[in-house]
C-alpha cells in the first residue's frame, strides 16, 4: 500500500494532521492502536483554558477540527479572566467527553482522502536520509515520503499508582512498545516525561448540597468563529477544597508517594502539580480548590479537577474522602502517574519536520508538550506541511507576532524543554494583538493562502469585517451626556462625547459599551474588537512597533552551513548552541538559550563583514 501522507496516532495532534492533510488533497492514512481512543479526553473533559483557548480558536481559524468539535459536544463555556484585561481573557468548555470522541471519529471515517486504520507502528523506514516508509507490528509494509508522528503519552508508557505499576497507556489503552527504539535507532534523542489524570467518582455518591455550584454562561460564539452558538447546554460544576485533614493524610504517607520513593523517574509538569506536590510545596495553604466536572450527559462519572495524584489506592480512598461532599463518595477509575517518552523538539525545525530526516514530522506530546490544545496546534501545523512537502509547495511557517502557535513552536525548536510545556499568556510578547476575539481575523489570508477557507468561513470572516467598518464608524459618532453618564460610574461628562474617546475612561466597561442602542444591530463580536482597539490604541501602536523591529531581525536569514565556532569573539556555549540548533533568522538566534545580546552583535558584524547579510 502507498500512500502520501501517514500519520502515527489519532489523538488531537494526530487527528488535526491526517484531517488537514487529506483536505488538502493528499492520499492519508491515519494509524492508531486502538479506535476506541480516537481523539480520546484521557485527563480533564474540558477544551480551551487561559492560553489553550486561544490556541483552539487559532486551530479553528487554520481550517481544523478541535473547535468544531468541542462546540458540538460542549456542556458548559467560561470567558476565563474575564476581570483581566482582554489580552489574557481565555474560552474553556466542558466538554462531553464520549460525545467528542464520536463526533471527531465520525468526522474523520466521513473524510475524503482519509483512511482510518488499527494498527501499532514499529518501524520508521529510512533511506539516505529520507522517509520511505511505515511498518506495522503485523509485518505489514505501507510506502510513503512523508511521516507525522503524533504517539502522544503511548510510547513505552508505565502508569503508576503507588506500589502498583503496568505497561499500559491512558485509560488502559496498549501502549507503543517498539517504535521508540526504533527512533533512538535514527539517532533521535528521547526523553522520559511524566503527567498524570486524577480519579473520577460516581456522581451519585457525591453530597452536591455541600458544594458550589459553578455554572456556565451563554455566550454568542464558542470557539468556531463561522458559526453561531445556537441553544448551548449549561450543565454545572462544582467547586469544593480540600482541608487540614486532607493534607495530613498526604504528609503523613509520603513515603509511599512514588514521586518521592524514586518510583517515578519521569520529569513532570510543573504547572499541573500533583496534590502530593501541591501539599508539600505550598506548605502554608490550608487548603487548595478542587472542580467537579462532568464527564458527559450520559455518564455518572465526574472528575476531580486539582486531584491528580499516583498515591496507592487505598491512600486515594482516604484523600477523597475527606473532602467536603465527597465523604461517601465512589471512585469509579482511580487517579495515576504515567511516564512516556518522549523526543527533543530541538532537532526540528518551524514546519516540524526533523532536521536530519527528510519527510519526517512530529507533532504533539511527543514534542515535549502538555495538553490537548498544544497538541492540536502542533498537529495541524505538521499536516499541512507534510501535504505541502507532497506538492512541493511553500511550507506553512507561523510567528511569534502571529499566533501563540508560532509562540509554541517557537519555544520548542529553539529553547527546548526539560519538562512538559504548557502554553500559558505570560509565553506571548504580543499577546495583545493574539487575543482569543481576533484568531479569525489574524490568520485568515494565512488559510487562504492554504486552502482552508471554506464558503461558510469567509462568508463569516465578510460580515464581521464588515460589522468592524460600521463600528469603527459608529465609534467616531457623538453621543449625548446622558447617555455617557450612565455608563461611567464615579465621574461624569457636561456635554456630548465621541464614543471613541468615551471608552477609553477607565471606568467603562465593554458590558456597557455592547448594549448602546446604536449598536445594536452589529455582533458582540465586531463591537469587541472596536472597543479594544479604541481602549488600547495606544498600547497596540507601540506593540506594532516593537513587532516592526521583531520583524526586522526575523527577516535577516541565516546561512545554514555556517560553522559558529570560526566566528570570532562568539562565546563557546554560544557558538556550540548555534551549531546544534542552526537557526533560520537572527531573530531566532537571539531567542536561543545561552546566546546574549552580545553574542548576537558580534555575529551581526561578521555577517556584515563577510558579506552573508
Amino acid at each position: 500500500m502507498t500512500y502520501d501522507v501517514v500519520v502515527i496516532g489519532a489523538g488531537h495532534a494526530g487527528s488535526e494532521a491526517g484531517l488537514i492533510a487529506a483536505r488538502k488533497g493528499c492520499n492519508t492514512l491515519l494509524l492508531c492502536i486502538n479506535l476506541d481512543s480516537v481523539g480520546f479526553l484521557a485527563c480533564n473533559p474540558s477544551i480551551g483554558g487561559t492560553a489553550k483557548g486561544q490556541l483552539a480558536a487559532e486551530i479553528d481559524a487554520l481550517g481544523g477540527e478541535m473547535g468544531i468539535n468541542a462546540d458540538k459536544s460542549a456542556l458548559q463555556y467560561k470567558m476565563l479572566n474575564s476581570s483581566k484585561g482582554f489580552a489574557v481573557q481565555s474560552l474553556r468548555a466542558q466538554v462531553d467527553k464520549f460525545t467528542y470522541h464520536h463526533n471527531l471519529k465520525q468526522t474523520i471515517e466521513n473524510t475524503k482522502n482519509l483512511h482510518l486504520k488499527q494498527g501499532e507502528a514499529t518501524e520508521i523506514l529510512v533511506e539516505n536520509g529520507k522517509v520511505t516508509g511505515v511498518k506495522l507490528a503485523t509485518g505489514e509494509v505501507i510506502e510513503t515520503k512523508t511521516v507525522v508522528v503524533a504517539t502522544g503519552v503511548y510510547l513505552n508508557s508505565r502508569i503508576i499508582m503507588g506500589e502498583y505499576t503496568k505497561e499500559i497507556g491512558p485509560n488502559g489503552f496498549a501502549s507503543s512498545l517498539n517504535l521508540a527504539e526504533n527512533l533512538k535507532s535514527h539517532g533521535i534523542e528521547i526523553r522520559r516525561f511524566k503527567t498524570g489524570t486524577p480519579c473520577r467518582v460516581d456522581r451519585n455518591t457525591i453530597d452536591f448540597s455541600e458544594l458550589e455550584r459553578e455554572d456556565g454562561e451563554v455566550l454568542e460564539y464558542g470557539f468556531c468563529a463561522a458559526k453561531k452558538l445556537k441553544a448551548p447546554r449549561t450543565i454545572p460544576c462544582y467547586l469544593t477544597y480540600t482541608n487540614k485533614n486532607t493534607h495530613k493524610i498526604i504528609l503523613d504517607n509520603l513515603s509511599r508517594a512514588p514521586m518521592y520513593s524514586g518510583e517515578i523517574k519521569g520529569i513532570g509538569p510543573r504547572y499541573c502539580p500533583s496534590i502530593e506536590d501541591k501539599v508539600v510545596r505550598f506548605s502554608d495553604r490550608e487548603r487548595h480548590q478542587l472542580f467537579l466536572e462532568p464527564e458527559g450527559e450520559n455518564t455518572s462519572e465526574v472528575y476531580i479537577q486539582g486531584l491528580s495524584t499516583s498515591m496507592p489506592v487505598d491512600l486515594q480512598e482516604k484523600i477523597v474522602k475527606s473532602v467536603k461532599g465527597l465523604e461517601n463518595s465512589f471512585i469509579m477509575r482511580n487517579a495515576y502517574a504515567i511516564e512516556y517518552y518522549c523526543i527533543n523538539p530541538q532537532e526540528l525545525n518551524a514546519t516540524l519536520e526533523h532536521k536530519n530526516i527528510e519527510g519526517l514530522f512530529f507533532a504533539g506530546q511527543i514534542n515535549g508538550t502538555s495538553g490537548y490544545e498544544e497538541a492540536g496546534a502542533q498537529g495541524i501545523v505538521a499536516g499541512i506541511n507534510a501535504a505541502q512537502k507532497i506538492k512541493g509547495e511553500e511550507p506553512l511557517i507561523i510567528g511569534r507576532d502571529e499566533a501563540y502557535i508560532g509562540v509554541l513552536i517557537d519555544d520548542l525548536i529553539l529553547k527546548g524543554t526539560n519538562e512538559p510545556y504548557r502554553m500559558m499568556t505570560s509565553r506571548a510578547e504580543h499577546r495583545l494583538f493574539l487575543r482569543q476575539n481576533n484568531a479569525d481575523l489574524r490568520l485568515f489570508d494565512k488559510a487562504k493562502k492554504f486552502g482552508f477557507v471554506s464558503k461558510e468561513r469567509e462568508d463569516a470572516y465578510n460580515k464581521k469585517v464588515a460589522d468592524i467598518k460600521t463600528c469603527e464608524k459608529l465609534f467616531n459618532e457623538k453621543i449625548d451626556k446622558d447617555t455617557a453618564n450612565s455608563l461611567l460610574k464615579e465621574e461624569s461628562v457636561s456635554g456630548r462625547i465621541v464614543l471613541r474617546d468615551l471608552v477609553k475612561r477607565s471606568s467603562i466597561t465593554f458590558s456597557g459599551i455592547k448594549k448602546l442602542e446604536i449598536l445594536n444591530a452589529l455582533s458582540e463580536e465586531a463591537i469587541k474588537e472596536v472597543f479594544i482597539n479604541n481602549r488600547y490604541e495606544g498600547y497596540l501602536k507601540r506593540e506594532k512597533e516593537e513587532i516592526e523591529k521583531f520583524k526586522q531581525s526575523e527577516s535577516i536569514v541565516l546561512p545554514q552551513d555556517l560553522d559558529y565556532t570560526q566566528v570570532t569573539g562568539l562565546k563557546t556555549e554560544a557558538a556550540l548552541k548555534l551549531n546544534k540548533i542552526k537557526p533560520y533568522s537572527l531573530g531566532q538566534a537571539s531567542r536561543i538559550s545561552g546566546v546574549s545580546p552580545a553574542d548576537i552583535s558580534v555575529l551581526t558584524i561578521y555577517l556584515k563583514v563577510n558579506k552573508l547579510i
